[in-house]
């Protein structure tokens, strides 16, 4: 019984030599706190980007369904349904991709940071993350973002919209014009009462 406990006694205390000794690592310290200061709006972008993209497989597989089975009269109706329940995929897309991303960071990045970079490496490159200028970079970015795609939207506006004339010209051509809308029914008038 003794030398069952010596051995259990030894076993833990290596273990927690060899945890203390991962813990101690100064590059894995290094590399969590580089991962940890590229968390951020950029981080919160690329997750909506990711869950848009799914949000829009979900949408591309069923829109031509939504048409194919469901009658014309029905379509309208069931089409606010299933956008209602798109948003509500969407909304959940984003929670799931977001709650992945401290596990993701610790359990990939992290450890792709290690094997890349020298422990000099991860001090310079996190004194760079934490340099005033980089902050104040990050934190003007989406600013900065906004006014060049505004920019840019306006200044390729008139050029998209003749193309998209252009294509819609094309497209009628191969599909044939549009139904001539027919003129709203005039309901009939109540008898007025005495």
């Amino acid at each position: 019984m003794k030398t069952i406990l010596t051995a259990v006694v030894m076993a833990a205390c290596a273990f927690s030599a060899s945890s203390q000794a991962q813990t101690n690592d100064p590059k894995l310290e290094w590399a969590t706190r580089l991962v940890a200061l590229q968390q951020g709006p950029d981080l919160d972008s690329l997750v909506d980007q990711l869950a848009t993209s799914a949000s829009q497989d979900v949408i591309s597989s069923w829109e031509p369904r939504l048409e194919l089975i469901t009658p014309q009269a029905k379509q309208a109706k069931v089409g606010e349904e299933i956008n209602a329940e798109i948003v509500k995929f969407a909304t959940d897309a984003n929670k799931i991709i977001a709650s992945k991303v401290a596990m993701v960071s610790r359990d990939a990045l992290v450890p792709a940071y290690m094997d890349r970079f020298t422990l000099d490496e991860l001090k310079q490159l996190t004194a760079f993350f934490e340099s005033p200028a980089v902050k104040k970079y990050k934190a003007t970015t989406p600013v900065l973002v906004n006014v060049f795609v505004q920019k840019l939207v306006e200044s390729s506006r008139t050029e998209i919209q003749a193309r998209a004339k252009q294509f819609a010209a094309v497209a009628e051509k191969i599909a044939g014009p549009l139904p001539a809308a027919k003129p709203p029914v005039a309901a009939p008038a109540k008898p007025a009462k005495k």
